[in-house]
This record gives C-alpha cells, structure tokens and sequence, in this order.
C-alpha cells in the first residue's frame, strides 16, 4: 500500500529574516543588562560593601545567555507565500506556524517604531476575522514589507472577491 506524496518534493521557499533584527535586539539586551548591572552593582558596593557590587554581574551573566537565545530564535522565524495562503514559522523549542489565506485577510499594515527606523527595520501586521489569527513578521526591510503589504493586499483582494 502506497501512502504519502509521489514525486513531490518541492516544497514552500520560505525566507528568513535579515539581520538587522538580530543586531537591533542584540543592541537592547546589550543597554539593558550592562543599565541594570550598573544599576544594581552601584548602591550594593557603596552601602553594604564592595564584595556585594558583584551581584551586578548576575546581569552580564544573564546577557551572555540571552545573546545565544536571541540567536536561535532569530534564525527560527521564517515566512513563505504559496498561491494561496502565507506561511509564518518561528520557535525554538515550541514551534508554531501560522497559515494566513489570502482570502482571509481584511487589514495588511507596516509599521516602524523609533528604534526600528534606527535599525532600518519595518514589521508586518496581517489582521483577518479572527483575532486569533492575526499574524506578524517583524524585522524586515522597509521596502520589502512594503512589496509584501502590496502583493498580499492585491492577493486578499482577488481572492475574497467571491465571498
């Protein structure tokens, strides 16, 4: 008995997210935890002792192990379009992908904070009926999010028209 696909071993073409989210979160873990060490290392030394002020290394340790976890969940998230519907893959350790029909989707917006604009960064928002399946894609370059906001708005359009 013959089960399984034949022959078909294409499969979607995802696409990984550039770098520049990993070095605009790697930049924030960096501020943050050298902030709180200072933080936390300053008021130890001076009012308990000076043994105590390397308490404040607690958060550069914590770093060390966030820069490795921020790595691998960079590499995690994935997207890839389909002639129907949009993939969106990401997790480490609980994997979770998302699939967006294209019929489905009622709102696709790009939107950039502060910090994201620094980076050169934009984020993808997809909204559909349901609330649970909205989707995002963060990190991306401007003018690709604003390609991708393009050919799925175009795609829901064509698509949903027979609703």
């Amino acid at each position: 008995m013959d089960t399984g696909t034949k022959g078909e071993t294409d499969g979607p073409r995802w696409v990984g997210l550039p770098g520049g989210l990993l070095t605009l979160r790697r930049t924030l873990l960096v501020v943050w935890s050298v902030l709180l060490a200072v933080v936390t290392a300053l008021p130890l030394g001076l009012l308990i002792g000076p043994a105590w002020a390397a308490v404040g290394a607690c958060w550069l340790a914590a770093a060390v192990w966030g820069w490795v976890l921020l790595g691998r969940n960079w590499r995690s998230w994935r997207y890839a379009e389909r002639p129907d519907d949009l993939l969106i893959s990401r997790g480490v350790l609980w994997r979770e992908q998302t699939v967006v029909p294209y019929g489905r989707m009622q709102l696709v917006e790009v939107t950039s904070g502060p910090v994201e604009r620094r980076f050169g960064l934009a984020s993808l928002q997809l909204h559909t009926a349901a609330a649970a399946t909205d989707a995002r894609i963060p990190g991306l370059v401007p003018a690709e999010a604003e390609r991708l906001r393009d050919r799925l708005a175009a795609l829901g359009e064509a698509r949903s028209a027979g609703l």
